[in-house]
Formats: structure tokens, C-alpha cells, sequence
């Protein structure tokens, strides 16, 4: 997008007199004639937004110039929906080598979903010879450092002043190249984007180089192997002193990758379970598809701390239609997925049981000893032997007895920071009819009080 341009030219004292006399006369008549467009600014609308707006046409790419700052002279390619929300999210689409980012919205599902579900799509584009992403310079992998991973701050900060978007849900995808971009712009920017999906990637600083150089052979390879904490603390170093919630990883990667070998994929796992504070015994295992091993990490639902899909028997060039649709379910944008499950920082269950002969009813109260709200619990505890619930409130329990999941009702689903949700149940018993143990929330651990 190209704004006029206007140029200076020459003439008579009288002339400019008229010029100045007709200016003065279209500026009173837009002024008279288009009063909303003054009263939106003067509501606090960022000057100017509304303009850039109708620059920009719907439901077509389109390129945006002057974005702000921009030391590798990427393109901004963007594309905005005619069914564009209010305070829309934001999703930035990465490109692999050789790519752009015409071919990136072209060959993915990005904006078609967008038109169902209205949220904005950036696409990146290198220009670059090797059409590759800057994912190994030391100012890559540095907050603010420089090359890429600036350039597209800027493209988010200036969708998120043009159209009001909801900072909170920013998120990065990419193939391959824009893979390991993604991974970068989570650990350089862990405040701008609270999510990211890679198809075919590498860990964050895992191509690093200091010779200039856009390749790294030993990690495509996948023999540069470091420790979970080792990985972690190259990410944490990319913004020294960050200390606030960190964004959710999903990654998938095939087992016959011959251009960024396999072992990149565990790689990624160890960083990312480290970085978010979870532990790298997978929470839930299953098939979702023919092939595919899915691992969730941290939690069991859609919206785990860090997903990991293997597909077996796949090359490097695993993007299929489909699963930009499944990164939307784990981002929390696709409209049709299951109710999410955040990862609470902490938290704690008091449960205790009032009996009778041979039945009882326990009361169990849920805290958020965490500093983010929960939006959609589950509950898991294990009922002592001999016990079966017969009915509850407050939450749906299956199966009845041994290991049970209390999932939220629809009032109750959100628990606020130090706040609490009581709920209970009526179940009978052979003879021990103490409360339950083994409490854990969304797959997290709880404290006993």
C-alpha cells in the first residue's frame, strides 16, 4: 500500500493566493461533511487509524508500506477480512525459504479461516536473496536486536494501532524457515504473541551463528542436543528480567524430515516444556489422525502448554489442508473446538465428607492460588476404593469412581486469581468414606488445605 505522494511546484505570488483560497474551501467542506470521522478521534481513536483503514481493502492481500521500523527491509503483506471482528486477533503467518509471503496466504488455509472466524492475517515476506527468515544472527535472537524478528514486531504494533486488536491474542505460525521464525519470535517477544504453532522447525538459538552465515548444518542436522535447561536459558536470555507469562507452544514435525532432522523435534519439546515451567512426561497421549502421535504437556485439553504432533513416515514438507485449522484449536480461534483449559500457576483443593451408613456427600472447594484468571477446569482426583458417585452439582464427573475428571459447569468455568469455586457430590461407599486424593487442575498438581 502506497500512500499519494505530493510535490512542490513552482508559481505566482497570485496563484498560490488561489491554491491556498481552494485548499482553505475543500477543507471546510470535508470538515462539515463528514462529522463522524472527527468525532471518532476526538472518542481517542489514534489519529490518522481510520484513514489507514479504508486504505486498506477487504478480504484481499494486500501490501502495507511504512510500518515502522524495519532494518531488513521485509514486505508486510496483509490481509483483513470483510467479517473482520471488533478488536480482532492476530495471526502472523511465516513463510518457509524460497517462499513469500503471497505464497504463504495462497498456500495455507490462513485467510479463508479468517473469513469465518474474523480475525487478521500478516504475512511476512523476505526480500532478501535465499528468501529465507534471520533465525541465527546474535541481533535475531536478541529482543530488539535488530533483522527480522524487528521488522515484524512492527507489523504487529501496527495492525494492533489500526484496527484496535486485541493484544492479548496475537499469535505466530510458520513452515519450515518461518517454523524456526516462529519459535525466535516467541523467545524474543514472549509479551507480544501468547502463542505459537511450528511446522517443521528448530528450537530457538538452535541456528545460531556469528559468521554471517544463514545456515547451520549441525542443527539441520539435529545433532546439536543441550539439555531442557539449557535450551530454556537461551530463550530467557533473549529478553533478560522478562518475568511474565510466556507464550504456549505447539510444534510438529515428521519422522523422515531429511532437511531439519527429527531430533529437532525432542529438542523443541525440552525447550519449551522447560521454559513454561512443565513437566516432559506427557499429560495426555493420542491418534488424532492415521499417524500421528499427538503429546500434551502440562495439561490435557486443546489448549496445553506446549502440543507436540510426530507424523510418522513424513518428510519435510508435512503442511497438509487441515492443520492450520487444528493450530486456530490450540491458539483458542477456531470456533468449533473443545472449551479451553489454561495452565493455572498454582492452586490449591480443601474436600472433605460427611457420611452415613452406607453413602456420603463431599464437598470439594477449587482456589486459583495463581496470578492468571482459569478459563474452563477440569479437576482430576482419585475416589478411595469402594466408592461410586451417584450424582453431583457444580461439575460433570465421569467415569463414577477410581480416577475421576470434574469438568466446569457453564456458570462456574472461570475462576478469577485467588478466587475459589465449590462443588460437590453424593456418592456411595463399602466402608471407607474419606475424602479424595491426588488433586490436580487442568493437569497441574494442586496443594492440599
Amino acid at each position: 500500500m502506497t500512500r499519494p505522494s505530493c510535490t512542490r511546484r513552482s508559481g505566482t505570488r497570485t496563484g498560490l493566493a488561489v491554491l491556498l483560497g481552494v485548499l482553505v474551501s475543500l477543507l471546510a467542506a470535508l470538515l462539515l461533511g463528514a462529522p463522524g470521522a472527527v468525532a471518532r478521534e476526538a472518542a481517542g481513536e489514534v489519529p490518522g487509524t481510520a484513514s489507514l483503514r479504508a486504505e486498506v481493502p477487504r478480504a484481499a492481500l494486500t501490501e502495507v508500506t511504512g510500518f515502522g521500523s524495519n532494518p531488513s527491509n521485509l514486505q508486510m503483506y496483509l490481509y483483513v477480512p470483510d467479517s473482520v471482528t471488533a478488536n480482532p486477533a492476530v495471526v502472523v503467518a511465516v513463510h518457509y525459504c524460497t517462499g513469500s509471503g503471497p505464497a504463504m496466504y495462497s498456500g495455507t488455509e490462513y485467510a479463508s479461516l479468517a473469513d469465518r472466524y474474523g480475525f487478521i492475517v500478516v504475512y511476512p515476506s523476505v526480500t532478501r536473496a535465499s528468501k529465507c527468515f534471520d533465525v541465527s544472527s546474535p541481533q535475531a535472537l536478541t529482543r530488539g536486536g535488530g533483522s527480522d524478528p524487528v521488522g515484524i514486531k512492527s507489523m504487529v504494533d501496527w495492525v494492533i494501532r489500526t484496527y484496535s486488536a486485541d493484544t492479548g491474542r496475537v499469535f505466530a505460525t510458520g513452515i519450515s524457515s518461518g517454523a524456526m521464525m516462529t519459535n525466535v519470535l516467541l523467545g524474543d517477544y514472549p509479551d507480544v504473541f501468547a502463542a505459537g504453532a511450528a511446522f517443521a522447525g528448530v528450537p530457538f538459538g538452535c541456528f545460531a551463528t556469528t559468521d554471517g552465515s544463514e545456515w547451520n548444518s549441525a542443527c539441520s542436522g539435529g545433532t546439536v542436543l543441550r539439555t531442557p535447561q539449557e535450551w530454556g536459558a537461551l530463550v530467557r536470555n533473549a529478553y533478560p528480567g522478562y518475568t511474565g507469562p510466556r507464550p504456549r507452544m505447539q510444534v510438529w514435525h515428521g519422522t523422515e524430515d531429511d532437511v531439519l532432522r527429527y531430533p529437532n523435534f525432542g529438542e523443541q519439546i525440552d525447550q519449551w516444556t522447560d521454559v513454561l515451567g512443565v513437566g516432559r512426561t506427557p499429560a495426555a497421549t493420542d491418534t488424532p489422525q492415521s499417524g500421528w502421535t499427538r503429546t500434551r504437556y502440562g495439561a490435557t485439553g486443546d489448549r496445553a502448554p506446549v502440543e507436540a504432533i510426530s507424523l510418522q513416515g513424513v518428510g519435510h514438507n508435512l503442511y497438509a489442508n487441515g492443520m492450520a485449522a487444528r493450530a486456530l484449536t490450540f491458539f483458542g480461534l477456531g470456533g468449533s473446538g473443545p472449551a479451553p483449559e489454561p495452565q493455572p500457576g498454582s492452586c490449591k483443593v480443601t474436600a472433605t465428607t460427611s457420611a452415613w451408613s452406607t453413602g456420603l456427600t463431599g464437598s470439594v472447594t477449587i482456589t486459583n492460588t495463581g496470578t492468571t484468571r482459569i478459563e474452563g477446569w477440569k479437576l482430576g482426583f482419585t475416589l478411595p476404593s469402594g466408592q461410586s458417585i451417584t450424582n453431583g452439582w457444580g461439575a460433570a464427573y465421569a467415569p463414577a469412581s477410581g480416577t475421576v475428571t470434574a469438568t466446569n459447569a457453564a456458570y462456574n468455568g472461570t475462576i478469577a486469581a485467588n478466587a475459589s469455586v465449590s462443588i460437590g457430590y453424593q456418592a456411595g461407599h463399602t466402608g471407607n468414606s474419606s475424602a479424595p486424593t491426588g488433586f490436580s487442575l487442568n493437569g497441574t498438581v494442586c496443594g492440599v488445605g
